[in-house]
C-alpha cells in the first residue's frame, strides 16, 4: 500500500498541477459559483420555477418563439413562473388575472424598463418614451406624444395623408389585376412606412435608390429590437458580441439612422429660415413631427427642454411603434380572412352596405362596421404584435398572487398566451370574430384578457394612430376587391409559421388575387 501511494500521490500532484486541468477545474468552479447563485433563496416564497442548468439558468428552454415555449412552461408550472435567463430573475405572467395585478394594481412598481445593450445603443440611450426608465423625462416626453403627437385631434387631422396613401395602393393593385397576384405584405410594409414617413418627416422616403436603402435600414433596427443579447443575461460572456460582429452592426445602424435623422431635422430648419419667420403653430394640423418637435423645443411649451437628441429618440419612436404595428395587423388580417372566405364575404356585405352611394369612408361609418372591428379584436387576440409585450422591471419588492417578487425583476408578459387561455376564450385556436360582437371586450388596457398594447402607465400611446389607419386600409380593401388565393390554392393551404424578432410576422410574405368589385 505504501509503495502505491508513493506511486500515486506524486502522479496525482502532477495531474492535478497540469495547466490544461488547473483551466478546466477553474471552468468547473465558475460554473458551481454561478449555478449556487441561481438557487432560490428559502427565505422567500417565490413563483414556481423549472429546473435550471449552470450559468444559462432557463436561457436554453427560450427557443426560437419564446412565447410558444414560455406558454408550454407555464401549463407545467404556473400562470405566475420565475426563470432565471442567466443572472436576470425574469418573471413571465401568463393570466389575465396576474396581469391585472402587475399593470393596474402594482403598475407604480412595475412602471420601468429593463436597460439592455442593444435597446441603449439604437435608442439614443433610452431617451425614447418607449424604453426610457420611470420618471420625470419619461413622464414630459410622454406628454408630447400624446398631447402633440398622437391626440385624437391630430389623428384625424393626418386623414388627407391616409386617404391618399390607401388610394395611390388602390390604384397600384388594380393596376395589377389583369396580370398577376399581388404581394400583400410588401404592400402593407411600404403603406405603413409611406404614411409614417409622411405624417412624421413631412415627405416620403421610400422612393428611389435611397428609399430602398432607408426601408432596409429600419428594418435592420427591428430586427436587432429583437436580438437576444447574450451579455444583457450572463455579464462575463458581453465580449461575444464583439467577436461575433453584432456590436458592430449595432453601432453602425445606429449611426447610419442617426445621420439621415440628422439630415430630416437640418432640412426642416432650412426650410423655415428661407420661410416665414412665425414659427408659431396656429396650423398645427397641417404640421409633422418634426415640425412640432421643433416648435415644442423653441417654446418650451412643457417648462422642460428637450434637446436634438430627444426630438430623434421620439422621431425613432414613431418608426418603431407606427410602422409594424399597422403592418403587422393587416398582414395577419387579410391571412385569416383568406383562411376563412365566409368571414370575408360577411365583412364586404357590412362594409359595401353601409358605403353604398358613398364617394368616401367617414370615420363615423367606421364606428357602424361592427364586424370589422370584431375582425381587428380576433386578429389581434390570436396574433398580438408584440406576444411578450416591451418587458417591464420591477422598482421595488412586490407580493403579486401571494408570491414574493424582488427587487430588479424582469418581467415578461405573454400576451399571446393570454389570448389563447382556454379558462378565457371558447374554442381560443379558432379565428371566430362573432365572439366580439355582443361583447363589451375592448383592447385599450381595461380588459386585461385582450391587451396588445398593454396597459396602464406603460401602455402604447398610439393606439388610435394605429387603429384608425388598419381600419381604414381593411374597410377599402375589402370594398373595393374580390380576394382569392392565387392558382385554386384553398384558405388551410396558407403557411402561418412566424416570422422571429421583437415584432411577429409572417414568415413567408402573403399572396393572393384581387378583382375588382363590380357593383
Amino acid at each position: 500500500m505504501s509503495h502505491f501511494l508513493q506511486f500515486l500521490v506524486p502522479n496525482v500532484t502532477s495531474f492535478l498541477l497540469h495547466p490544461i486541468v488547473l483551466a478546466i477545474l477553474a471552468f468547473i468552479f465558475i460554473l458551481l459559483f454561478k449555478w449556487s447563485s441561481t438557487l432560490p433563496n428559502n427565505n422567500k416564497n417565490s413563483p414556481p420555477s423549472p429546473p435550471k442548468l449552470p450559468v444559462i439558468g432557463n436561457l436554453h428552454q427560450l427557443g426560437m418563439y419564446p412565447h410558444h415555449s414560455l406558454r408550454d412552461l407555464a401549463q407545467l408550472y404556473g400562470p405566475l413562473m420565475l426563470l432565471k435567463l442567466g443572472n436576470v430573475p425574469t418573471l413571465v405572467v401568463s393570466s389575465a388575472d396576474a396581469a391585472r395585478e402587475i399593470m393596474k394594481t402594482n403598475d407604480v412598481i412595475f412602471a420601468n424598463r429593463p436597460k439592455t445593450r442593444m435597446f441603449g445603443k439604437l435608442t439614443y440611450n433610452y431617451k425614447d418614451v418607449a424604453l426610457a426608465p420611470y420618471g420625470e423625462y419619461w413622464r414630459q416626453t410622454k406628454s408630447i406624444l400624446v398631447l402633440h403627437l398622437l391626440s385624437n385631434k391630430r389623428v384625424q387631422s393626418f386623414r388627407a395623408v391616409r386617404e391618399e396613401e390607401i388610394s395611390l395602393l388602390i390604384e397600384k393593385i388594380k393596376q395589377s389585376c389583369s396580370s398577376s397576384s399581388v404581394n400583400l405584405s410588401e404592400m402593407f410594409a411600404k403603406l405603413t412606412n409611406d404614411i409614417i414617413c409622411r405624417v412624421a418627416l413631412g415627405r416620403k422616403y421610400g422612393e428611389g435608390e435611397g428609399g430602398r436603402k432607408f426601408k432596409e435600414l429600419i428594418g435592420e433596427v427591428m430586427e436587432l429590437l429583437g436580438v437576444n443579447n447574450m451579455g444583457d443575461y450572463i455579464l462575463w460572456l458581453a465580449w461575444v458580441n464583439h467577436v461575433n460582429g453584432l456590436d458592430a452592426k449595432a453601432e453602425r445602424v445606429a449611426k447610419q439612422f442617426d445621420d439621415f435623422l440628422e439630415g430630416v431635422i437640418e432640412e426642416h430648419i432650412n426650410h423655415k429660415k428661407k420661410g416665414s419667420d412665425d414659427h408659431s403653430l396656429e396650423n398645427e394640423d397641417q404640421k409633422d413631427f418634426v415640425d412640432v418637435l421643433l416648435w415644442v423645443q423653441k417654446e418650451n411649451m412643457i417648462g422642460f427642454p428637450i434637446d436634438r437628441v430627444c426630438i430623434k429618440a421620439l422621431i425613432l419612436d414613431a418608426f418603431n411603434a407606427g410602422t409594424d404595428t399597422t403592418y403587422s395587423v393587416l398582414e395577419w388580417a387579410m391571412t385569416e380572412l383568406l383562411r376563412h372566405p365566409k368571414m370575408m364575404k360577411k365583412m364586404q356585405d357590412e362594409v359595401r352596405a353601409i358605403t353604398s352611394n358613398k364617394k368616401d369612408i367617414t370615420l363615423d361609418d367606421l364606428d357602424e362596421m361592427h364586424y370589422l372591428n370584431a375582425v381587428i379584436k380576433e386578429t389581434l387576440r390570436l396574433h398580438p404584435i408584440f406576444p411578450l409585450l416591451v418587458p417591464r422591471e420591477s422598482r421595488r419588492e412586490a407580493k403579486i398572487q401571494g408570491y414574493d417578487i424582488a427587487a430588479g425583476t424582469h418581467v415578461f408578459i405573454n400576451v399571446w398566451a393570454i389570448g389563447r387561455d382556454p379558462g378565457l376564450w371558447d374554442n381560443p385556436e379558432e379565428f371566430h370574430p362573432e365572439r366580439f360582437l355582443n361583447s363589451s371586450i375592448d383592447f385599450k388596457g381595461h380588459d386585461f384578457q385582450l391587451i396588445p398594447f398593454g396597459a396602464g402607465r406603460r401602455s402604447c400611446p398610439g393606439i388610435s394612430f394605429a387603429i384608425t389607419n388598419i381600419k381604414l386600409v381593411l374597410a377599402k380593401f375589402v370594398n373595393y376587391f374580390d380576394w382569392t388565393l392565387p392558382n385554386g390554392a384553398r384558405g388551410e393551404d396558407l403557411d402561418m409559421t412566424e416570422s422571429i424578432g421583437i415584432a411577429i410576422h409572417k414568415k413567408f410574405p402573403l399572396i393572393a388575387v384581387a378583382t375588382p368589385y363590380v357593383a
